[in-house]
């Protein structure tokens, strides 16, 4: 199995994982700027992130939000 490759194209602010160089038959959108590329197995063989800034942002913002309400609830008061 060849090893992902992340490509980043900052004119377009498009985040893209490759899997495999597999050709995509197909696409299925995850969510509103996520989609998830498929061969002709229906296997994901990538995912593409448009406003990929936005994107990372808010997720990084989300995991640190959750483990910040973890730490806080394990914190003996």
């Amino acid at each position: 199995m060849p090893k992902p490759k992340i490509i980043y194209f900052p004119d377009e602010d498009v985040l893209h994982l490759a899997i495999t160089d597999e050709p995509e038959a197909a696409s299925i959108e995850l969510s509103a700027n996520v989609t998830a590329e498929l061969n002709a197995r229906h296997e994901v063989i990538g995912v593409e992130v448009l406003h990929a800034s936005e994107f990372m942002r808010d997720t990084i913002f989300d995991v640190f939000r959750s483990q910040l309400g973890q730490l806080e609830m394990s914190t003996p008061t």
